[in-house]
């Protein structure tokens, strides 16, 4: 018997058959349409992707040599906060999907946060008031369409974040998981139930919200190309890959590379308020254990960065190349890239900010711009981990990482040198998808305990530090230096 997993990404969704040792067999993938009707818009057409999910799983299961009768059960890990309005009767979405980038609200959370600013209501939800966020998306849509709001009133609509728009399609339920709901600015981090003042705050119908379940646990059966298989996992993708990782002792962090990049550490049953721009969050909740919570930094612009010098700069023809071109320079030739195209996340959270490559010279070259690209990852990595440090006072000893971009060496081995603590690279990094089997195994017993998974995780690669201390604290100071003149743009 097997282990599936259904990984619902912001560029792709992919398929995962795990076996019982938590070894990959066989992985399906399709990348769905980056939408961007207007600068600072993204979006994602649902149906689009619910069709990519039935064809993957369909692709997952015939390159695994099995059918779905040999599947003990599937989990689902998605892109969070990316927000969808649906029809209660017909299924089907009332508009494409908001994605997690997308900045359109920007004025709208001013609103909301009125005198009180963005903290209005981070002691609920443990959150800013941010774009980043579910709950004003939808508020946004029924803003923008009368027929809308008053469909929501009445009861005809649902909302939800992937996980749930998935799981309605497999069970026929209006669910989310814990962690999906932390990403909402709606639900109550202490009772992980739905909080009346956030909900009046944002301005979206309770009616409309879905059920609100634990990570570990089975949902449903499914139905069509799942028929039969319990659907019995279901986390967000950076809780997800906190889970693959088997970040399950307090203090233990993890960094995914992918669009973005996420940084989390596992804080443990009691939530830790953060007063250096990070976000108190759900990091999963196994039944009706208590929840375990984590502090997390998001930065927007990832994998992101590497995408824009393909498809907008087209100096690189795919994303593999940036490597190559990276180290056919040096060094960063006194070039830094700041890419904040929608604003900057964590520790800044600020929406104003847009992209900037600084230090140009006539000296500069595409080597240099993909070196200070892969940097720019880095830098941003290491601001949000002195933020963790300074809410927690935890000294990390090493990091976990994870995630599509964690074959580039070149930035793997930057990232330990700025620093300054050795990078780890395991065996298997689809830890996000991992996670997802993980949680969805570990509800009907396919795995014994959290104990059992921690022994399926082993290391590849440790890059050491490798940058004297005073170069590595004076590069980072330059990226500070970088980052201030991207702000007050927008």
């Amino acid at each position: 018997m097997y282990v599936g997993a259904i990984d619902q990404g912001t560029t792709s969704t992919r398929f995962v058959v795990v076996d019982e040792a938590g070894s990959i067999v066989a992985i399906d993938q399709m990348e769905h349409r980056q939408i961007q009707p207007r600068p600072g818009w993204v979006e994602h057409d649902a149906a689009e992707i619910w069709a990519n999910t039935e064809r993957v799983i369909a692709g997952g299961l015939a390159k695994a040599g099995i059918d779905r009768s040999q599947l003990a059960a599937v989990g689902i890990t998605n892109q969070r906060e990316t927000t969808l309005l649906w029809d209660a009767e017909t299924g089907e979405p009332v508009h494409n999907a908001i994605v997690w980038q997308d900045t359109r609200t920007d004025r709208l959370v001013d609103v909301i946060g009125g005198d009180a600013g963005p903290d209005r209501l981070r002691a609920i939800t443990g959150l800013p008031l941010a774009t980043y966020f579910a709950g004003p998306k939808a508020r946004w849509l029924l803003d923008e369409d009368d027929d809308l709001a008053r469909r929501a009133a009445s009861g005809q609509l649902r909302f939800g974040t992937m996980d749930s728009w998935v799981l309605w399609k497999l069970t026929g339920r209006h669910v989310t998981d814990v962690t999906n709901a932390s990403r909402t600015l709606l639900m109550d981090l202490r009772s992980l139930s739905w909080s009346d003042e956030a909900i009046d705050a944002v301005g979206v119908p309770a009616d409309m919200l879905p059920e609100i379940v634990p990570s570990v646990g089975v949902i449903g059966t499914g139905t069509g190309v799942l028929e039969g298989v319990p659907i019995s996992g279901v986390l967000g993708d950076q809780q997800s890959a906190l889970f693959g990782q088997t970040c399950f002792t307090p203090g233990e962090a993890k960094n995914t590379y992918g669009t973005g990049c996420f940084m989390l550490l596992n804080t443990g049953t009691d939530p830790i308020d953060s007063d250096q721009g990070l976000l108190t969050t759900l990091g999963y909740q196994i039944g009706s254990e208590p929840p375990v919570y984590a502090l997390e930094g998001s930065v927007a612009i990832a994998g992101a960065a590497v995408q824009w010098l393909r498809d907008n700069l087209r100096v690189i023809s795919s994303a593999d190349e940036v490597e190559e071109l990276a180290t056919s320079v040096d060094d960063h030739g006194g070039v830094y890239f700041v890419p904040a195209f929608s604003g900057l996340f964590a520790p800044y959270w600020r929406s104003d900010a847009r992209g900037a490559i600084v230090g140009l010279t006539r000296y500069a070259e595409a080597g240099h711009l993909a070196r200070a690209t892969l940097e720019a990852v880095a830098f941003q990595t290491r601001d949000v981990l002195d933020a963790m440090h300074a809410d927690s006072g935890v000294d990390l000893s090493a990091l976990k990482v994870d995630g599509g971009m964690v074959v580039n060496e070149t930035l793997m081995q930057f990232q330990a040198d700025i620093l300054g603590v050795p990078v780890i690279r395991p065996t298997i990094t689809e830890s996000t998808a991992l996670g997802a089997a993980y949680a969805a195994g570990l509800a009907i017993g396919f795995w014994g305990g959290l104990d059992e998974l921690a022994e399926h995780w082993s290391e590849d690669r440790r890059f050491e530090p490798d940058l004297d201390v005073v170069v590595r604290e004076h590069r980072h100071a330059e990226w500070k230096k970088a980052v201030t003149r991207t702000l007050d743009w927008a």
